[in-house]
């Protein structure tokens, strides 16, 4: 094998770490999303909000997420084609595995930062959005000027934990079919019979985004936590 054909699939899998990357942005978009709707259903108080949340949460948590990216992407194929021939409908539709495993992974990881959030806010002292009430502050005020920015130090920990996971979690996204740098390297692997040079050249870029996230990450928890260790010293 040359060097030549080598570097091809090299470039080959970069230009699928690119995919890899704008993959899990925007999961990231759906899963904070409805995180951030999910804890405010567990904590609404409404017995039919708590129950949808507690359902949702506990059904993504109990089953593995390949199994649940194999039931969406094929299970959600099959739903729409039949609702389609249902309406009377010649045409059948073919899921993109793009937008199928963006939005199976925000659905995934939606689930665990609904949890995140919720106990973040429930770190809060209550006091706090008391008084802001108090002073008249609107629910969406006091979310945003009271709640937000104390939530973000609570759940930082955990939303870092959640979104190195989030990234790796994109190479089961190959198994769909999208040609993202997991799929590009097993392709490479078996065209060249060269799989542990691809591979680790694959877990290379992964190790390479999550030290990348990590160092962000900290960085902004520092930032964020910057009041509170000048209180306590």
């Amino acid at each position: 094998m040359t060097a030549d054909v080598l570097s091809g699939y090299f470039a080959s899998i970069l230009q699928g770490a690119l995919l890899t990357v704008g993959v899990s942005l925007a999961a990231l978009v759906v899963s904070v999303a409805l995180g951030l709707l999910g804890a405010a259903a567990k904590l609404s108080g409404r017995p039919l909000l708590v129950t949808l949340a507690t359902v949702y949460t506990t059904l993504v948590r109990g089953v593995p997420e390949l199994v649940l990216m194999l039931l969406i992407f094929y299970g959600g194929t099959i739903g729409l084609n039949n609702l389609l021939e249902w309406a009377g409908s010649g045409s059948s539709v073919d899921i993109n595995p793009f937008f199928a495993g963006v939005l199976t992974i925000g659905f995934i990881y939606g689930a665990y930062m609904t949890e995140t959030f919720r106990g973040a806010i429930l770190s809060i002292p209550k006091g706090q959005m008391e008084a802001a009430w108090a002073f008249g502050m609107g629910n969406v005020r006091t979310f945003l000027r009271i709640t937000a920015p104390q939530m973000v130090r609570y759940a930082l920990p955990g939303f870092t934990n959640n979104w190195l996971v989030l990234i790796k979690a994109t190479a089961l996204i190959s198994l769909i079919g999208l040609q993202e740098m997991t799929y590009l390297a097993k392709q490479a692997s078996a065209a060249t019979r060269e799989p542990f040079t691809f591979f680790l050249f694959a877990a290379g870029l992964f190790l390479l985004y999550t030290s990348i996230s990590l160092w962000a990450l900290r960085w902004l928890d520092r930032r964020y936590s910057m009041g509170v260790k000048r209180g306590r010293a």
